[in-house]
This record gives structure tokens, C-alpha cells and sequence, in this order.
């Protein structure tokens, strides 16, 4: 049987859900100070994401949502429908907007749900302040259901202004190898994009990859990808991470942490909100829908 509970601590600034199940093989903590972002995961007893200690949130964005846009936007400027518009930058060394707004909301639960095989939360958003760089409102809906080997993510953002948006989006997930340089990224695309020393896409180049030993590999990599299906592979455990955007694209980092990896889904690149590849709109009272999915094979 699985439960929920509910952790609050106003004078530690603690507001999490803890999931777990009766016979302690799965586990899951969910920050809601902190964009309803994934803190840690255990899927059949395999330990996925867990606590980046020494390492802080501010720093990794650790399994946050990254919206309205994923990555980066250079000088945090963009045109849309003719008008120039300037995001606050957080990246100062590189003088770009970075990851968004949402990762330090604070959500609220909507429902919650458990039964014999897994359990589900419900939690939401909604942004009514016209922000810096955005000016627009909209809502971003999150739902967590796990069970014994699987974790989806179902996200819903709704514009609730009276004009269309554009947006990209994306997750922060680092997973936990016993063996990082003994892992492997398998997954299928044709393109790569290439980032200048901002880390801002300049452009693309022609590749074949379908697996990607880790090794001793430094990544801040992105790839377009062919198929939405990932695989990370480890001595311990294999992983598929899948999306149902049918235009996905895989970003890797490996951070200053040992056997610690960011595989993030996104919908576009970075500075996406210039160079448009995979940037979207939403039009107002329309709703944008995605899930991923974390299967242990």
C-alpha cells in the first residue's frame, strides 16, 4: 500500500510531500517551495535522484520545471509579435536569462490519491503577476504518479491572459549511477546542436549517435533527437525516460558531483525564443499538455 505525507516546517522552511510504499521499495520527495521539484526517487529499491548535497539548488536547478522557457535565453532578450522584451538575467557570467520562472514557486495540493500499487498528487501554479520579461499569466498543473518501477509526470500549462505566450519546456532530473564512467546514454539522433562559449545555440551539425559511453566525459551537450525514447544505463539499473512531445530534445550535463548525470527532456533549445526551434505558442485559454515517463527496465 502506498502513502503520502504531508511535511511542513515554517521556521525550516520545509514543504514537502514524502511518497513511499508499505514495503519500502519505492520512495519519492517532492519539494513544493521549490517548484514542486523531485528531490529524490527510489523505484524498486534503485536509487535514482537523490539529495545533491554539497551541491545547491540555486546552483543545479535540481529536477525543476523549466518554463516558460528551457536553458537559456542570450542577454534575456526576445522579439514576439514585434515587441522586444527583456528577461532578468541569472546567469551573470554569461549575461543570460536562465531556466525560467517557475523553479522557486511555490505549489499547492490539488489531490492526492493512493491505493495497493501506487499513489498520485495533484499540485498547481498559477502565476497572476505580469512578470519581468513575460508579461503574461497562466497556470502549470503537476501531476506525480508512482508506482513500483515507474514515475510519470504529466504537466499542463494553461495561458489564462488575454494574449498567446511563447514558451518552451523542460526538466532538471540528475540521476545517480554507481558508476558514472561506466554508464551509457542510449538514444537516436541526427543532429547536435552546437552552442557557443556562452553556451547560446549557434547552430547545428550532422551526427549518428544511438549509445553514448559516459567515460570521463565533461557534458553540456543537447541533441535533437529522432525518437523520444532515452535510455541511461547503469552497473545497477537501465532506465528508459520517454516524453509523449513527438519534437523532443535530449540535454546532458555532468555537474561537479561524482557518478551524478542531468538527463533532461526539453521542447527546445537554448535561446529558443530567438532562434525558434521548438518554440511554441499558446494561445489564451488553450492548454499545453506533456508526460514523461521513468521506467525501470
Amino acid at each position: 500500500m502506498f502513502s503520502i505525507n504531508h511535511i511542513e516546517n515554517s521556521k525550516k522552511g520545509i514543504n514537502c510531500l514524502e511518497i513511499t510504499n508499505s514495503v519500502n521499495n519505492s520512495f519519492a520527495k517532492i519539494d513544493l517551495n521549490k517548484g514542486a521539484s523531485l528531490q529524490e526517487l527510489v523505484l524498486n529499491n534503485n536509487v535514482l535522484i537523490e539529495d545533491l548535497a554539497p551541491l545547491e539548488y540555486n546552483n543545479t536547478y535540481a529536477s525543476s520545471i523549466l518554463f516558460p522557457f528551457a536553458n537559456r535565453i542570450e542577454d534575456g532578450e526576445y522579439i514576439f509579435d514585434k515587441e522586444k522584451y527583456t528577461f532578468e538575467i541569472n546567469e551573470i557570467a554569461n549575461n543570460n536569462a536562465l531556466h525560467g520562472l517557475v523553479f522557486y514557486k511555490t505549489f499547492k495540493i490539488l489531490d492526492q490519491k493512493t491505493d495497493q500499487d501506487s499513489a498520485s498528487v495533484k499540485l498547481i501554479y498559477n502565476e497572476g503577476n505580469e512578470a519581468i520579461g513575460f508579461p503574461y499569466t497562466y497556470s502549470i498543473q503537476l501531476e506525480y504518479i508512482i508506482s513500483k518501477s515507474t514515475l510519470d509526470l504529466k504537466v499542463t500549462i494553461t495561458n489564462t491572459h488575454s494574449k498567446p505566450f511563447p514558451f518552451t519546456l523542460g526538466w532538471h532530473p540528475y540521476f545517480i549511477s554507481k558508476n558514472l564512467s561506466e554508464s551509457h546514454l542510449t538514444f537516436k539522433s541526427s543532429k547536435k546542436i552546437v552552442f557557443n562559449d556562452r553556451m547560446i545555440t549557434s547552430g547545428t551539425k550532422n551526427v549518428n549517435t544511438s549509445s553514448l559511453k559516459i567515460e570521463n566525459k565533461q557534458l553540456d551537450d543537447c541533441w535533437i533527437l529522432d525518437d523520444t525514447k532515452v535510455v541511461f544505463q547503469t552497473p545497477d539499473y537501465n532506465l528508459q525516460i520517454l516524453s509523449t512531445e513527438k519534437n523532443s530534445f535530449l540535454q546532458a550535463y555532468t555537474p561537479p558531483r561524482k557518478n551524478t548525470i542531468a538527463i533532461e527532456p526539453t521542447t527546445g533549445v537554448s535561446n529558443s525564443f530567438n532562434n525558434k526551434i521548438g518554440l511554441q505558442t499558446l494561445d489564451p485559454k488553450d492548454s499545453y499538455q506533456l508526460t514523461w515517463t521513468l521506467k525501470l527496465d
